[in-house]
């Protein structure tokens, strides 16, 4: 496919989302379950009748899942610091992607959610204020929130007893893993024969790399690959250098096991597998020649992968993945996050472990029937996906649950 094209294409969407987006005034709204038709009506959806719920729920709080919204409902919830390729746009800037988040699940899992955009990029602040609003939602979806504050956030939400899940984390790591068991049985290789190369060490990344290796993974339903080399826009995250994070530092106990120095492209030579979650045109066909043979290329940066499909074919790439619809393999996190909180929230899940995470990618691996090259992972638009995953992660919730 050819650049000229596509810019045409990008740009024709970007305009007919503008003029939608100006007819609409907002891609979402809310529809009452109980029409008042009458005073009868009123009476028993308002005052007086209300007050009975009411003293049964302050009675027992736990009755807010059963008498309300509650076990149906989920908060988008965004700082607006990392919205797409677009960088830190602030709440306002992010409102037409939360609405788009919360559409996507009513329309494949039938969830209520609502775009909670937070006017404060302090992680104490959106702490307190998710806390707050808690008790009105059965789960709490993070949302384009920048590294490292992200991990923080999600880690000191975990004491809600409602599942929270930062979806540019967990789902995006959920579709790579199910993406690449596929490939591999395509290429009739083993995940623990593969080497690694993610380039980009924010959220996704990290993710990535924490699900390839299996930590804090029960090692009797996770594979680890072979390793996995991270690097960031300065390199290969190795020991020897003093510019690391604590995050990125954490990277460090489970990979890079060879302690490979040098940049992206010192770390792909002889690498099997290649993940992009950065930004685009970093590689070339060059690049991929230093691969492994029949290499594995997913280059999710969008809207212009780190390098387009045709060339990483030419480069020798038997299998190639982005984040666009409009070429084969997208790694689509609509495939995952529906389906997701389907389950927990049918199970009444406290937190989505790592054996939800795990089952929710062979499940969707196993959506695909017949694996090729050019089809390792569903459709996005596949209505038969999101209730499969929950299936699965409702099963697995109570299995951890017994436990």
């Amino acid at each position: 496919m050819s650049f000229l094209p596509w810019v045409f294409a990008m740009s024709d969407f970007f305009e007919r989302s503008l003029i939608i987006h100006q007819q609409l005034r907002g891609k979402m709204g809310i529809q009452s379950r109980m029409p008042i038709h009458n005073r009868d009506d009123l009476s028993v959806a308002y005052t007086p009748g209300v007050a009975r719920p009411c003293e049964v729920i302050a009675a027992d709080p736990a009755m807010a899942r059963e008498l309300t919204i509650k076990r149906n409902t989920v908060a988008v919830v965004s700082d607006g610091s990392a919205v797409l390729g677009l960088g830190n746009i602030g709440p306002y800037g992010a409102i037409p992607v939360m609405e788009g988040k919360a559409i996507l699940f009513k329309e494949f899992a039938g969830i209520d959610a609502w775009p909670i955009c937070l006017d404060t990029q302090d992680s104490d602040e959106i702490v307190e204020t998710v806390k707050r609003i808690a008790p009105v939602f059965g789960g709490i979806n993070l949302e384009d929130i920048s590294a490292p504050r992200c991990f923080e956030i999600e880690e000191r939400l975990q004491c809600l007893d409602i599942p929270v899940f930062h979806d540019d984390q967990h789902g995006t790591a959920i579709v790579l893993l199910a993406g690449l068991i596929n490939a591999t049985q395509v290429l009739g290789r083993s995940l623990t024969d593969l080497r690694v190369v993610i380039n980009g060490a924010g959220a996704a990344g990290t993710a990535i790399a924490k699900l390839l290796r299996c930590v804090g993974h029960d090692p009797n339903v996770c594979v680890p690959v072979k390793d996995v080399i991270v690097c960031d826009s300065k390199g290969t995250i190795h020991a020897g250098r003093d510019d690391l994070s604590r995050y990125k530092r954490e990277l460090l106990a489970y990979t890079n096991r060879q302690s490979l120095v040098g940049g992206l492209k010192e770390a792909l030579a002889g690498a099997d597998v290649f993940i992009g979650v950065s930004k685009g045109n970093l590689l070339t066909a060059a690049d991929v020649r230093t691969m492994n043979p029949d290499s594995v290329v997913l280059a999710m940066a969008n809207p212009t992968p780190e390098i387009m499909p045709d060339e990483a074919h030419a480069g020798g790439a038997a299998v190639v993945g982005t984040g666009r619809s409009d070429f084969p393999n997208q790694v689509n996190n609509v495939l995952v996050f529906p389906g997701v909180f389907r389950g927990a929230l049918d199970a009444g899940a406290h937190t989505i472990s790592e054996e939800m995470k795990v089952t929710a990618a062979r499940t969707l691996a196993a959506c695909v029937e017949n694996p090729s090259a050019d089809r390792i992972l569903p459709d996005p638009l596949d209505r038969t996906v999101s209730p499969r995953i929950a299936a699965a992660v409702a099963a697995a919730a109570g299995l951890a649950t017994e436990d």
